[in-house]
C-alpha cells in the first residue's frame, strides 16, 4: 500500500509473463503499458492459498474474470488485460519502453500538485469504496492458506497436485 500512495505518479512498463509477486509490483502502479506479449496470470490456488498480499485481483479485473483466473490458472492476454481497464494501453514489444516514457513525460510536464491531489483523489475514492478493507482482509485469507497448506503437505506452499488428490473429487463420484 505504501507503494500505491507514494505521491508521485507511478507507471509499470509489463513485457513477457507477469506471475503472481509480479502482480504485485505493477498493481501499485497508477498506469500500466503492456507489451503485446505480456500475459498476466496469479497461480496461487495450485499452491493451496486463496488470497495473496497485495489483492487487487477483483478491483483490476472484475469479480467473474478475476474468479475464472484464480479458479484456473489460466493467464490474462495483455488484450484482455486492456479491455477489463487492467493496462491503459498495449503496444508492441518494441516500443514498450518509448511509450513508456512518452506517457512519463507527458504526465512530468503537469502541474506537481494537481498530479499529487488527483491521484489522492483517485485513491481515496477506491478506498471509500472498501478496496484498502479487502486488500487488509484478503491478506487474513492469504496467511490461512499457508497456514493450512502446513498442515496438509508440511511446507507453507502446497507443492504438487498430489498433495491435495484427498481432497479433489472425480466427476461421478470418483
Amino acid at each position: 500500500m505504501r507503494r500505491r500512495n507514494v505521491p508521485k505518479p507511478s507507471i509499470a512498463a509489463v513485457q513477457g509473463k507477469c506471475i503472481a509477486g509480479g502482480l504485485m509490483l505493477c498493481w501499485p502502479c497508477d498506469l500500466i503499458v503492456a507489451a503485446e506479449n505480456a500475459e498476466f496470470s496469479d497461480p496461487v490456488v495450485h499452491m493451496g492459498i486463496g488470497g495473496v498480499e497485495y489483492h487487487g485481483h477483483t478491483w483490476e479485473l472484475g469479480p467473474r474474470r478475476e474468479k475464472e483466473i484464480l479458479f484456473t490458472g489460466r493467464a490474462v492476454t495483455a488484450e484482455e488485460a486492456e479491455q477489463a481497464g487492467m493496462v491503459n494501453r498495449v503496444v508492441s514489444l518494441d516500443e514498450l519502453d518509448s511509450a513508456a516514457m512518452e506517457l512519463a513525460w507527458q504526465i512530468a510536464r503537469m502541474p506537481p500538485f494537481g498530479l499529487r491531489q488527483a491521484k489522492r483523489a483517485v485513491n481515496q475514492t477506491l478506498d471509500v469504496q472498501g478496496f484498502y478493507a479487502a486488500v487488509q482482509s484478503v491478506f487474513d485469507i492469504h496467511e490461512t492458506g499457508h497456514g493450512n497448506a502446513l498442515s496438509v503437505s508440511g511446507y507453507p506452499i502446497l507443492t504438487q497436485l498430489e498433495d491435495m488428490k484427498e481432497h479433489i473429487r472425480k466427476p461421478g463420484g470418483g
